[in-house]
């Protein structure tokens, strides 16, 4: 007959994959309705911002569309943000969800989702960010309607910027932190439910500290291309998870580097 605590480990490690298999079934649903948004929403958003330019264009003021405009973008970004990096963050999140159950914290659950709460805030501060520069970048004619850069030059700055940047040291030092989920947890670990979405936020400003320059490169082939979004998202779960990423993010870097030289050189 099998001891009670060997029962009582059975009973948890049940109870760890089902809730596991839980939290998996609600970001594939998250990740299921970001996408359709995307999908869904490209086509009106990119009518709307060249209704904008082309208000602009006849002299018209558009300070009252602006707060309007702010909103919409800031709701694609952070969407899009939600679709791009909930899947690089998924190990951390299933392994603070086992480490609250074998704690047998009567929140569990609900110290997952708060974890999971500050994780997409401090996306959605980099959403912010995003929003307004794009809003910055079409107002000085930088962008074309389908929200790519219109300049030569600035596609060869953005491309030689995030090249260097996935070279420097601020870029391996979040990335260690994303590719270490334990070494997190034993750095920045904090009880109760406030803890949760503090623990969370820290992981997503390593988060943006590791990938805020990518998602720059979505100027190059226009913010709304889904295959690009698709081709980023993919980079970011490959660079965080594969044991050569630190590797191949920096052959990356050499790449861009070399592509955004040839675009200087083509816009001079």
């Amino acid at each position: 007959m099998p001891s009670a605590g060997v029962a009582a480990t059975s009973a948890l490690e049940r109870m760890i994959r089902r809730d596991r298999l839980i939290v998996v079934l609600g970001l594939l649903a998250i990740l299921a309705l970001s996408w359709s948004y995307l999908v869904t929403t490209g086509a009106g958003m990119r009518t709307m911002l060249g209704e904008a330019e082309m208000h602009a264009a006849m002299g018209m003021a558009e300070m009252q569309s602006w707060p309007r405009e702010l909103v919409a973008l800031f709701v694609m970004w952070a969407v899009m943000m939600v679709g791009m990096m909930l899947p690089s963050a998924a190990p951390l999140i299933l392994l603070i969800l086992g480490v609250y159950r074998r704690r047998d914290d009567r929140h569990t659950r609900l110290n997952s989702i708060l974890f999971v709460s500050g994780y997409l805030l401090a996306w959605a501060i980099f959403s912010l960010a995003a929003a307004a520069g794009q809003i910055a970048l079409r107002r000085a004619a930088l962008l074309s309607p389908d929200m790519a850069a219109r300049s030569g030059a600035l596609t060869a700055a953005i491309l030689i910027i995030v090249g260097v940047y996935q070279w420097l040291p601020i870029k391996n030092a979040c990335l260690a932190h994303c590719r270490s989920p334990l070494s997190f947890l034993s750095q920045h670990w904090r009880e109760g439910l406030a803890g949760a979405v503090r623990m969370g936020f820290f992981h997503g400003l390593f988060c943006v500290g590791c990938c805020w320059a990518l998602m720059t490169l979505l100027f190059v082939a226009g913010v709304m291309n889904l295959l690009w979004v698709a081709a980023i998202a993919v980079f970011v779960l490959v660079e965080k998870l594969w044991r050569q990423g630190l590797l191949f993010g920096r052959v990356a870097g050499v790449l861009l580097i070399l592509w955004g030289t040839y675009e200087f050189a083509h816009a001079m």
